[in-house]
């Protein structure tokens, strides 16, 4: 027997429960799995060589650090505000937007991160040495190495605030924690595929974080591509949506943006140690509508 308008909309409905379900239920098991996140270790995996082999033109770490100093440089981003979504314990991916923004906030769902953050920001070592990566950030804006110190305390001045964040939120971050307009621009690297279940948790997170952002500014994103895991510390395999060019065009319109650039790097055969699956990276450069 044929369904009436109003069955089909109340099964429509039921479909629509069932899946929010789904993702939160899924949401909640990656925030459990991340308890045990290592940052010490994430960093060795990642952050040194090869994948950090500032001696090579194909190494991964040369490679974003190149695309985020000619995206802030291009001349199309300003602002006052710099928002950095799910930094994890990496300060990389703001050593070229200091020299834009006056204010540079960093965020993260893990406490054990924001401490790592917080310990270099107070003058500490911490887990990594950043200087190859603040010398290698001053030789792309034209300046000797020997600069680095200079931007290392840039850096740390421009730096005010390390919240906690929630993509997953309607409002991720607390109230009051941003301007009312919003920040001027949000970059975000390996953070909304490694912390959602699957394509639509990543789409809803992406839509939650572009209320971050004033209308018109610029969202910098840095993802994996064909990824399905990586290694958050010992033993500690932690799943991760695969995602291609294709979605990441798709899921950029579909929560508002307007892609400006899209660049992919593919993962030379010695860059695949075993930490994760992942194929290649992408850089994306995007305006809110």
């Amino acid at each position: 027997m044929p369904q009436s308008k109003e069955e089909k909309l109340k099964r429509m409905e039921k479909e629509s429960e069932k899946k929010t379900v789904d993702i939160d239920d899924g949401v909640v098991a990656m925030a459990v799995r991340y308890q045990g996140f290592d940052p010490a270790a994430y960093l060795q995996y990642n952050y040194t060589p090869p994948r950090a082999d500032f001696q090579r033109s194909d190494s991964i770490v040369p490679w974003k650090l190149s695309c985020l100093h000619k995206a802030f440089t291009e001349g199309d981003i300003d602002g006052d505000l710099l928002v950095d979504i799910g930094s994890g314990p990496t300060l990389y991916q703001v050593m070229s937007g200091c020299e834009v923004f006056r204010r540079v906030i960093l965020t993260d769902f893990l406490e054990v991160n924001r401490k790592e953050l917080k310990t270099w920001l107070g003058g500490g070592s911490g887990s990594l040495d950043w200087t190859p990566y603040l010398e290698y950030v001053c030789q792309l804006e034209g300046r000797s190495s020997s600069a680095a110190s200079d931007k290392a305390s840039q850096l740390r001045s421009r730096v005010t605030d390390i919240l906690p964040i929630d993509v997953h939120r309607q409002q991720p971050l607390a109230s009051g924690a941003l301007p009312p307009t919003g920040a001027d621009c949000l970059v975000s690297c390996f953070c909304l595929e490694s912390v959602s279940p699957d394509v639509a948790s990543f789409n809803r997170a992406l839509g939650n974080i572009s209320t971050l952002l004033r209308l018109g500014g610029h969202l910098l994103l840095i993802g994996a591509l064909g990824e399905s895991f990586y290694l958050g510390g010992p033993g500690l395999q932690i799943p991760v949506v695969p995602l291609d060019e294709a979605q990441v065009c798709n899921s950029l319109k579909a929560t508002g943006f307007a892609l400006v650039q899209l660049s992919v790097y593919t993962l030379p055969p010695d860059m695949r140690v075993g930490v994760d699956d992942v194929s290649g990276v992408f850089f994306a450069k995007a305006r809110k509508l």
